[in-house]
């Protein structure tokens, strides 16, 4: 019999099993939602649903790089131990691979295409699994990329006509990647600190001083000139590069420029670190300990 979306649709929300377990399952069922409901968790795909609500701040950020692509992606699971298992790590390989290959428009796009798989290693694993976010991006120049652990994900971009394959830019480009890992810039370049940014880290600034005692006639005057040297703080080309703290970034990409015999131009930079903003759940054991004998 013919089944409609809306009933696929509705299924995988009162279950959270993939949607062709759920067309199957009404299939199976001759169109009949609750039937299908038990149909599903008979088999145990329903009890993905459950999982989809727990914190998952652990996992894996890939790097991949595919000539002039590349993509940086985040996959999470719930604990560190599965992270390092082998089902979990062959998972968010093809995670990206697939972005590289199919360049989707969204992370939706990317849950929505990898549903299944999601819903079959979540019952697996006994974890919430969640593709959540990646970066990919095209170059005309030359693409970095590093990966640190498997916790920092990085690519730079690179403008140039130099040759790409000499040894000189190559070098430049892990350079680069490895700075940013380290570093932590928030801008490629002075002109692009906004001022929200700006006010905010000022505010910041003045709460510091006000806490070390500083005389409130003196914290505007010391906020102004901490503002002034925000630039090789928080910008890639204004940093001092981590391997020679002698010279800045831009002074080492134009050193690399004249070597290769061509204007390297940072073009930009991207960096997934994994759980950045998840508020990862704190167990206190003495509490849980508490709860199991009683005594709270």
């Amino acid at each position: 019999m013919a089944i409609s979306a809306s009933d696929v649709k509705n299924l995988r929300e009162m279950t959270g099993a993939g949607m062709m377990d759920c067309k199957k399952a009404l299939n199976e069922c001759e169109g009949n939602i609750e039937t299908a409901v038990d149909y599903l968790r008979k088999k145990g795909l329903a009890a993905a649903k459950k999982k989809q609500s727990r914190i998952a701040a652990e996992g894996a950020v890939v790097s991949a790089v595919d000539g002039k692509k590349g993509v940086v992606v985040e996959v999470n699971c719930e604990t560190d131990f599965v992270s390092k298992g082998d089902d979990f790590q062959n998972f968010a390989a093809s995670i990206a691979k697939y972005i590289l290959d199919k360049e989707p428009a969204s992370i939706e796009k990317v849950k929505e295409d990898k549903d299944a798989e999601i819903n079959e290693l979540t019952l697996k694993l006994g974890e919430k699994i969640d593709v959540r976010r990646f970066v990919g991006t095209k170059t005309e120049g030359a693409l970095g990329s590093y990966n640190h652990s498997g916790k920092i994900g990085v690519l730079v971009d690179l403008n140039t006509t130099a040759d790409v394959t000499n040894v000189d830019v190559q070098e430049l480009l892990k350079d680069l990647s490895m700075h940013v890992a380290a570093a932590s810039p928030s801008f490629l370049q002075a002109d692009d600190i906004d001022q929200d940014f700006k006010n905010k880290e000022a505010a910041i600034y003045a709460a510091q001083l006000r806490d070390e005692g500083k005389p409130e006639e003196m914290i505007e005057k010391i906020v102004q000139g901490k503002l002034k040297k925000l630039a090789s703080e928080v910008c890639l080309m204004n940093q001092k590069f981590v391997k020679n703290p002698d010279q800045t970034i831009e002074q080492l990409v134009k050193d690399v420029s004249k070597k290769a015999g061509s204007e390297i131009v940072v073009k930009a930079f991207h960096k997934l670190n994994l759980g950045e903003g998840i508020e990862k759940k704190e167990d206190n054991l003495a509490d849980e300990v508490a709860k199991m004998t009683g005594k709270q």
